[in-house]
């Protein structure tokens, strides 16, 4: 009788398993958060008068942007949490930071037109990213979908950073027209380039772990040269040339009867996430 007792409130004794808790991946979130503070630190020095400090900033976060990805897939740390955390430090350092110092440096001259433009940008930023977040599965991999926002940052930062460097003042003019109306014609153009179709070659298909060329470290070394000479002018002019090169692309395709939307032309999901 003892025994079956016994062997009976052994069988119904619930058994306690402890759930093991989710952390967070460190290494890839301080890259981004790197990058947030990049974002951060251009308004910081916006806002104290700081403009070059401010561009540079915006330049850094990109660099940092792009390398928390790929520190997530090399140390096999991806996590929903990464993504989402991404998404809003892209928001802050290529949404928000980009427009605030573009405002604070020469677009509040022109009134509601001028925060008219900055808040235009901040939206095309918020809704570009929204789209990458849904559409990652059935876009093209090779393209992005509309200018990458960082790029636009870029756009923008690029032409405050260039302006500051040869010593012009936010309200001056620059060859006979008003550095405030460029700037506004600059911020509508990125702001509306992220969010058309148009495709931008995202270089996801080039492999870091791939063997390549001598002659590849070669042209690298004279593309650092080249950026060392002039980086403000230099960076600012690979931007635009890229700003513009996405409709390049899409005309050449329209010209050829090719497909011109990067939608559902490939099934696989984007080995990069760093670079929105």
């Amino acid at each position: 009788m003892h025994d079956g007792v016994e062997s009976e409130f052994v069988e119904n004794e619930a058994v306690v398993v402890r759930k093991r808790r989710k952390g967070i991946y460190i290494l890839p979130n301080l890259f981004t958060l790197a990058a947030l503070f990049g974002g951060f630190y251009a308004v910081v020095m916006a806002v104290n008068g700081h403009f070059d400090r401010a561009a540079i900033g915006i330049f850094c976060a990109m660099v940092l942007d792009s390398l928390d990805g790929r520190v997530a897939r090399m140390t096999n740390t991806q996590s929903a949490f990464g993504e989402q955390m991404d998404s809003l430090s892209d928001m802050v350092s290529f949404g928000a930071a980009p427009a605030l110092i573009s405002y604070i440096w020469a677009l509040q001259g022109l009134g509601r037109w001028g925060w008219l433009a900055a808040f235009v940008y901040v939206a095309c930023a918020a809704l570009r990213l929204a789209r990458f977040n849904v559409n990652t599965g059935v876009v093209d991999k090779r393209y992005f979908q509309g200018l990458p926002s960082p790029a636009a940052a870029a756009l923008v930062g690029g032409f405050l950073w260039v302006m500051t460097d040869l010593g012009f003042e936010g309200a001056e003019r620059l060859w006979g027209m008003p550095i405030p109306w460029i700037t506004f014609v600059l911020a509508l153009y990125a702001g509306l380039t992220m969010v058309t179709n148009v495709p931008f070659y995202s270089f996801k298909d080039l492999s870091m772990k791939k063997s390549v060329p001598f002659a590849v470290l070669v042209l690298i070394a004279l593309g650092i040269a080249v950026i060392n000479i002039d980086p403000p002018i230099v960076l600012f002019g690979v931007f635009v040339a890229y700003g513009i090169s996405g409709y390049v692309i899409y005309f050449w395709r329209k010209a050829k009867g090719l497909q011109t939307s990067v939608i559902a032309t490939s099934t696989d999901e984007p080995d990069e996430r760093g670079l929105h």
